[in-house]
């Protein structure tokens, strides 16, 4: 039963990542009917003012092109719909390992990279009650694809019980707060790179990438980062206090300098500094944005080149 359920779990990641694949396509078809839209409403704009200014100093009243109807943006829609159904069946596999692990399935690179992705997409969906993050779709949908299929390609490894430090109340907590993190981390760099493109689009740069004008600018795009950002790191400040909780429990000392740890608090720094910047000393605009990046990029070292590439005592997060 449990290598049947592990199975069904493996299938059902497939399957998610095949959806998700196909909503990153439907996500850059609607950025590709933003641009049309926005070439169609500058050219409205220039004919408007050319025909402004044939009246010359005449009382010549000049009626402004009517605008076409808007096409309805059925790409996004479905692009959308499809991410719910791939989250669904995304939310089935990690169950369905748990269930045939018989504990939470973050014990391994391919668990954790099983529901952090889960965890990315589920607070991407819910974001658009509060803010419409939809124009993000592309960076999410994509970054999830690839992420997925690396954890299934290069960390799949079969149910197996846990090590006894891993036997602990401590892994829940710790682990859900880490995904939680990266999670709210994820759509900061993603809203951050926005940022910058807005801010190049602003100055004159990238006159091909006119989607850029249909999206909020880059002072809007900063805010909503620098909420996220600040969220994630609530959760990240949790993350380190309970590893180091952890860490007493199942190796009698609170700080080692593991080679794991040690990033995770250079992320924390990372974040900190960023926060601490932004607030103080007015880093503003692209600087701000770099520092996000950074701070992101520093969180997939942290689980990929880390995990894979030193030893230490969390080695066992390669299995």
């Amino acid at each position: 039963m449990t290598d049947q359920l592990a199975n069904y779990s493996l299938i059902a990641v497939y399957s998610a990542i095949a959806v998700y694949a196909l909503a990153f396509i439907l996500f850059t078809l609607d950025l590709s009917r933003r641009s049309v839209e926005a070439t169609r409403a500058a050219d409205r704009r220039e004919q408007a003012a050319v025909a402004e200014a044939s009246g010359g100093g005449t009382a010549v009243l000049v009626r402004p092109a009517e605008p076409e109807p808007r096409p309805a943006p059925r790409y996004l829609r479905v692009a959308i719909a499809l991410t719910w159904l791939a989250w669904i069946i995304h939310l089935a596999a990690a169950i369905a390992r748990g269930v045939a692990a018989g504990r939470v399935p973050w014990a391994n690179m391919f668990e954790f990279s099983l529901s952090a992705t889960a965890v990315i997409i589920g607070v991407f969906l819910l974001a658009q009650f509060w803010q419409d993050l939809r124009y993000l779709g592309a960076f999410i949908t994509g970054l999830v694809t690839v992420w997925l299929g690396v954890g299934v390609v290069g960390f799949y490894v079969v149910v197996a019980p846990l090590q006894p430090a891993l036997q602990s109340v401590w892994l829940v907590i710790h682990i859900i707060v880490a995904v939680l993190g990266t999670a709210f981390y994820a759509l900061g760099a993603g809203l951050s790179v926005l940022q910058l493109l807005r801010t190049r689009r602003a100055n004159g740069g990238l006159p091909r990438a006119r989607f850029l004008d249909t999206i909020p600018g880059p002072g809007q795009l900063e805010d909503l980062a620098y909420r996220l950002i600040v969220v994630g790191f609530v959760f990240w400040t949790f993350t380190l206090i309970a590893g180091a909780i952890w860490a007493n429990a199942a190796w009698g000392r609170y700080w080692g300098w593991d080679t794991k740890e040690v990033w995770t608090f250079v992320v924390w720094v990372l974040f900190a500094g960023y926060i601490h910047a932004r607030a103080t000393r007015g880093w503003r605009g692209t600087r701000s944005a770099w520092l996000a990046i950074i701070g992101f990029s520093a969180v997939l070292f942290n689980f990929t080149i880390v995990n894979v590439f030193f030893k230490g005592l969390h080695a066992y997060s390669g299995l």
